[in-house]
């Protein structure tokens, strides 16, 4: 058996109403409980006809992806990337944990000139992206970090970044509370970054 497969939905850490009144819970409750089970269950039924994948690690899916068969690889793609990048995004959201720390700071600092101005491209990126998709603050091999926006579900694992933050910009991550004011749940997810959780993933 498995130690990876079949995935499993991960826990937020936080109750459903653990964000208000920045994200409300039911954009959580629908957005992870239905979209985000929703990836997991296709992640799985995509792996059943390939036992030799079915030790890899969700990162070593994403990684290698280009060593995957072309079926497999395509459904990797979008349901291992929407795991992949669900699990970073609801992990990286939490209320108390809200100011930036550490070397994390300090390359920020470093490579935008101040929190500041990171917030403000960060926004940036996430407002430009057309349709569906993420802006995430990313690291390379040399921790060196950058902001790329990626379309549906892509995941930055698969170009040789490791994510860091995940701003989701799909319409079902918003839609409930902002209706088509994708500029105020930018604002209202910035509020809420996990900044704790960002450290670790710098760190990592």
């Amino acid at each position: 058996m498995s130690k990876n497969y079949k995935f499993k939905l991960k826990e937020i850490p936080y109750p459903i109403d653990g964000l208000e009144p920045y994200i409300d819970a039911a954009t959580i409750d629908l957005h992870h409980n239905k979209h985000h089970q929703a990836y997991v269950d296709n992640l799985n039924k995509a792996l059943d006809n390939y036992p030799e994948y079915q030790d890899w690690s969700l990162e070593k899916l994403l990684t290698d992806i280009n060593e995957l068969p072309d079926k497999l690889r395509i459904e990797v793609e979008k349901h291992g990337g929407g795991v992949h990048n669900h699990d970073v995004y609801f992990a990286g959201m939490s209320i108390g944990n809200n100011e930036p720390k550490g070397k994390l700071l300090e390359a920020i600092n470093e490579e935008f000139g101040s929190i500041d101005e990171f917030k403000d491209k960060l926004k940036k990126a996430a407002a430009g992206i057309f349709g569906s998709g993420y802006a995430f603050l990313v690291k390379d091999k040399d921790n060196k970090l950058s902001i790329i926006q990626t379309s549906n579900q892509h995941s930055p694992l698969s170009f040789g970044l490791t994510p860091i933050i995940a701003l989701d910009v799909w319409e079902h991550s918003y839609y409930l509370k902002f209706q088509n004011k994708r500029a105020d749940y930018i604002d209202n997810f910035i509020k809420v970054i996990n900044w704790d959780a960002a450290l670790d993933r710098y760190l990592a």
